[in-house]
């Protein structure tokens, strides 16, 4: 059965944090796998961010916590790793992260964690420090117990179909998501892209490569030219101009959500026909397009109370 996640971001007001409580419970309600929270630059949004992941775990959904490392020293990050383990979070996405904004070009910005996979190390090694065995019972032997692993972490990884923007090859992509897995990780989520055999191609190339974890594709239903253009603004992806052109032609935003939804939702068709294992879908905080692309591919779990 093919799953799907959602991605939020943490609000940037009292009014923008009213709001997001009332789209984690429209998208709680459809039974995701998980609902992963980002976390800004250095750390700027980590009480932010930590209040959205604390609301998740009073819910009946798994949160995953983003982890940057871009500047961090090695006690800095064992610190938050340590707050965010002790909340009762045990899923991860782990990344590098970008240079702080008006980094000169040559400079080292990056601390003492030099990549993403060192900080899947880190946060593999603070959580066997916290919990490196448990004892369990014996069934038939009401006295006997047996030494168990202590409970493990999910700790996810970002992908690339496209390429990372500062990367000088495929070969240099597949080779960093190889160390990363190798790191321990074990889940991928891929940026965003507009072409499912994008993905497709990848994971192709991924899996002759080496890795064998999960790969979920990272999907954005973009429901206006504004947001296509803001989407490749931060990930540097081409544009898509076929779509860009149908959303700029539809002219009011009814007509622009429908072509947005419908593009998404032949995407995510194509994708999951084409062996992918569930769906990541970017919310830009809001729950309306996701459910509704859920809805016209048919994978989700429950109705919401407003679908029901």
């Amino acid at each position: 059965m093919s799953t799907y996640s959602f991605e939020m971001y943490p609000p940037r007001s009292a009014a923008a944090e009213l709001s997001l409580y009332g789209t984690i419970d429209r998208l709680v309600e459809t039974g995701p796998e998980f609902i992963s929270v980002t976390y800004g630059a250095s750390g700027s949004t980590r009480e932010s961010s930590l209040g959205v992941l604390r609301h998740l775990l009073t819910t009946n959904v798994t949160p995953m916590a983003h982890l940057t490392c871009v500047g961090w020293t090695y006690e800095d990050a064992t610190s938050v790793i340590r707050e965010f383990l002790s909340v009762g979070l045990t899923s991860f996405l782990a990344v590098r992260g970008d240079p702080p904004a008006g980094t000169a070009e040559g400079t080292d910005f990056l601390g003492d964690l030099k990549s993403a996979g060192e900080l899947v190390q880190l946060i593999h090694r603070v959580q066997n420090e916290r919990a490196p065995y448990s004892q369990v019972d014996v069934p038939g032997f009401p006295s006997a117990k047996r030494i168990s692993r202590g409970e493990q972490v999910t700790i996810a990884v970002a992908a690339f179909p496209n390429g990372h923007p500062r990367s000088r090859s495929v070969q240099q992509d597949l080779d960093t998501l190889l160390a990363k897995e190798a790191a321990g990780a074990n889940l991928a989520l891929t940026q965003l892209f507009f072409h499912a055999e994008e993905y497709l191609n990848f994971v192709v190339l991924a899996r002759e490569a080496g890795v064998t974890m999960r790969i979920l594709p990272g999907i954005m239903p973009v429901v206006s030219p504004a947001r296509v253009r803001r989407m490749i603004e931060l990930t540097e992806e081409k544009m898509p101009e076929t779509l860009y052109a149908r959303l700029v032609a539809a002219e009011t935003p009814e007509r622009q959500y429908a072509v947005g939804i419908a593009h998404a939702t032949e995407l995510a068709s194509e994708l999951l026909a084409g062996g992918a294992p569930g769906l990541h879908l970017y919310t830009h905080n809001k729950h309306e397009a996701v459910i509704d692309v859920l809805d016209a591919v048919g994978i989700r779990s429950t109705p919401t109370k407003e679908h029901a």
